[in-house]
């Protein structure tokens, strides 16, 4: 594995289900899914959902990183695994759909303070595991883009939107165009809004990691039993 990251990905179900074959990919199992043909979309779904789909649906807790120097994957399931035994699971009203600046993503709902505070402690319990990024990584990241204080969190954390600066997401699609943006939300709701969870629960830590040829995979799943 290239990258490691700690993810939020839902249990074995319906909305994993449902969520998995909307993107295409299924972490846990580590295959492609059929992907839904459904009434209303303007293109087919493989064409809205190419950038998720590499990563299977999942919200971002800690971002993806090299391991440094010394540092094992079993290294990283212990951290994952020790982080998850003393942190407590967070319970939210349920998820509602958005436009994130043209991406189509699921956002939770009264939660967002727990939700933060879990990721916190999830950066500063990882970040010893992390190589430093390199000048090309960095770049990646468009510093000069950045406020300072999200600077100041990349120089520090190796990611800039963490601790205040950190939004938990579930991303569904590409950047889509601004005439797409309705019609595939409507087409969405329809077909997900069955399966949303509600309560939505984080309950695991998910270390997930990225293959050579870019898809990422659910390697362990912790839960949070603190």
């Amino acid at each position: 594995m290239k990258r490691f990251a700690v993810y939020y990905a839902p249990r074995q179900g319906e909305f994993a289900s449902r969520t998995a074959a909307w993107l295409g990919w299924d972490p846990e199992a580590g295959r492609e899914v059929a992907q839904p043909d459904l009434p209303g979309m303007p293109c087919p779904v493989a064409d809205l959902t190419r950038d998720p789909r590499k990563y299977g649906f999942h919200g971002t807790i800690r971002a993806p990183f090299r391991l440094g120097e010394g540092v094992s994957p079993d290294d990283a399931v212990a951290a994952v695994e020790a982080l998850a035994a003393r942190l407590a699971s967070v319970t939210c009203d349920g998820l509602r759909m958005v436009d994130l600046h043209g991406f189509l993503a699921l956002i939770p709902e009264g939660c967002d303070e727990a939700l933060q505070a879990l990721a916190a402690a999830v950066v500063e319990g990882t970040n010893s595991l992390r190589a430093p990024p390199t000048d090309a990584e960095i770049a990646r990241r468009k510093p000069e883009q950045l406020s300072s204080r999200q600077r100041e969190l990349l120089d520090r954390w190796g990611y800039p939107f963490v601790m205040e600066e950190f939004q938990f997401h579930l991303t569904l699609t590409d950047k889509l165009p601004g005439d797409q943006r309705a019609p595939v939300m409507a087409a969405l709701q329809d077909h997900l809004s069955p399966v949303l969870p509600r309560p939505f629960v984080v309950e695991d830590l998910c270390l997930f990691g990225e293959d050579t040829e870019g898809r990422f995979h659910l390697l362990h799943r912790a839960a949070l039993s603190g």
